[in-house]
């Protein structure tokens, strides 16, 4: 069997962007930090652009194209770049997102999320001992030592704790594994009780908060996951999540649902 292609740790495309930008920029003598104050993004997030590492948006370019007087040279490249329409490369790499994140906060409507499974509970939804592995690999961020741990926000709704999934000694295992990872200062599990009104009826998602404080989500469909920094989508999560949040149980009476959960599979 030939060796796994890696995928590619940079966007051509990104790093055409930005090393222009880069150019006409000091072509000018014009610091990253006014920049910055006319787009109204951190200083990191333009070193970011430039560095190829994170795309810009169309009214970034805009604003920085009519600065840096390129007579739009900077929107046309931009446009040639983003022709296809993806709200972010095709080689964006999630689980490199994840670990690099300083929080995550997820909503789950169905199934326990990666990072809080079990590993007999994420054999139900994985096809090999190697994807297995790979999900108890990932879960390491939450319990390293450097760089510090990821903080985790789970939101779930109730149904996920009495969803069976293999088995009763599998749903024990899960919601004790459950209570536990709730008791750790960097893990937040709340429960969301759907009282008669839907709840996160979009689908489940992760929202990452990165160093720079700028965001990616991962949102899961039934074909494929999308991954996106598009504003406009981080608005729309951004609105489930402040929805979500004001349905959510407290910690401690998340806990006592969980504890309540876990006698019926008992």
């Amino acid at each position: 069997m030939p060796p796994r292609r890696r995928r590619p740790r940079e966007s051509p495309a990104l790093v055409a962007f930005g090393r222009q930008m880069r150019r006409l920029r000091e072509a000018k003598g014009i610091k990253q930090e006014t920049i910055a104050h006319l787009t109204k993004v951190s200083g990191a997030q333009v070193s970011r652009i430039e560095a190829g590492k994170k795309r810009a948006t169309r009214a970034f370019a805009e604003i920085v194209d009519d600065h840096l007087e390129a007579g739009g040279a900077l929107v046309g490249l931009w446009e040639d770049l983003n022709k296809d329409g993806h709200p972010v490369p095709l080689w964006f790499d999630w689980p490199r997102i994840e670990a690099d994140a300083v929080e995550l906060t997820t909503w789950q409507h169905t199934i326990v999320p990666g990072l809080l499974q079990t590993e007999s509970y994420a054999r139900a939804f994985l096809i090999s001992d190697e994807a297995v592995k790979a999900r108890m690999a990932r879960q390491d961020i939450l319990t390293r030592a450097d760089p510090p741990p990821t903080a985790l926000v789970a939101l779930l709704s109730e149904a996920v704790l009495y969803h069976l999934v293999t088995s009763p000694e599998v749903m024990r295992e899960q919601i004790t594994a459950l209570l536990a990872a709730g008791e750790r200062p960097n893990i937040t599990v709340q429960i969301v009780r759907n009282n008669g009104r839907p709840a996160g009826t979009g689908g489940a998602f992760v929202l990452a908060t990165m160093e720079d404080r700028s965001e990616v989500s991962y949102l899961e469909t039934t074909i494929r996951g999308i991954m996106t920094d598009a504003p406009s989508d981080l608005t729309e999560v951004s609105d489930a999540l402040r929805a979500l949040r004001a349905r959510a149980l407290p910690e401690d009476m998340s806990l006592d649902a969980m504890e309540k959960a876990l006698e019926k599979w008992n």
